[in-house]
Order: C-alpha cells, then structure tokens, then sequence
C-alpha cells in the first residue's frame, strides 16, 4: 500500500475521533480545540496524500477514489456532529449533502462512457471554504458580527461556493455528454 494510500485511510479513521470530540466538547472546555487540532490534521492531509501521489507517480484509481471518499467523510462527518450540537445549520449540510451526491453521480454516470472530469478549481475552493468554516465552527468566536458569528457566515460562503462548484461540474459534464452523443 502506497503512502498516499494510508494517508487517505488516515483520514478515514480521525472522522469518527473529530466527531465524538465535538459530540462530547463543552463549552470553555479543550474538546472543541482538539477537535479543530485533529480536524486540521486531517484536512492538511488531503491535500498531502494527492501532492505525493502526484510528486512520487503513484497516482491510482484507488488512491483517488479513497481520497474523494475521506474528503467526504471528514467534512459530512464533522458537519452533521457541528449540527448536532447546535453549531451549523441543517439546511447547510443539506445543500453539501445534495451537492456531493449529485457529483457522484454524474462522475458514474461519466464513468460509463469514455471521457472523465477532473477535478476542478472550484472543487478545491469548495473543500477549502468547507474546511474553514467547519473550523471556525468548532472554536466559534463568542461575539457576533452583526446578525450572525463568523463561522456563520463562512458556512453562508461554503455553501454559494458549494452551489458553485456543483453547477460548474454539471456544466462540464453537460459538455461531455453532448461530446459523446455527437461521436455515435
């Protein structure tokens, strides 16, 4: 196994650690602070185990597949413990929820034919913005910015860059298919 690999399964495992300790955290107490030291653990991980399978040549449809799975994981994992105790809103993960798994199935769909989509910029921002305000989530901040408190309006970004980079994929795809159908 590739360390690439271990460092998606890595990712995997800490999901349901980020979890428990946000269930359990208090307020003024270190759960939420550890959450977000493992969270940060497991985000950065994302981005390491793609530059090393690219850095090394060791990029698999394995690899890559784990490592769609675990970013997932972590960010659905952590948002629905952070709604659970009060600190993101339901119809947030709803919205990221719906969005992932429309992608998923457009890339199976895709992957029946001949031609993929890769990830994109937007992909990117999209699971930065997500780790941000699920970040900010867990140390919220006790003053408000006005109406709402700053992870709050993150989690507003995430989800308008979330919609955004699930509209770009549907465009994209909507190329590919039209690019298939014309070549039968």
């Amino acid at each position: 196994m590739s360390w690439p690999d271990r460092i998606a399964y890595l990712r995997i495992a800490l999901v349901p650690v980020i979890m428990a300790l946000i269930l359990y955290a208090t307020d003024g107490g270190p759960g939420y602070v550890v959450a977000l030291g493992v969270f940060i653990v497991a985000a950065v991980s994302d981005f390491l185990d793609g530059y090393l399978a690219r850095r090394w040549d060791i990029a698999t449809v394995l690899g890559g597949f784990l490592d769609s799975v675990a970013d997932k994981l972590l960010v659905l994992g952590a948002l629905t413990a952070l709604v659970k105790v009060g600190r993101a809103w339901t119809w947030a993960l709803f919205i990221i929820v719906a969005r992932e798994l429309a992608v998923m199935g457009l890339r199976g769909v895709a992957a029946l034919g001949k031609e993929g989509v890769p990830p994109s910029i937007w992909g990117k921002a999209k699971a930065w913005v997500q780790f941000t305000a699920i970040g900010l989530a867990m140390v919220r901040l006790s003053d408000q910015w006005g109406p709402l408190y700053l992870d709050e309006y993150f989690m507003i970004l995430a989800v308008v860059v979330t919609l955004l980079s699930g509209y770009e994929y549907f465009v994209r795809y909507q190329r590919v298919f039209r690019l298939e159908r014309n070549s039968v």
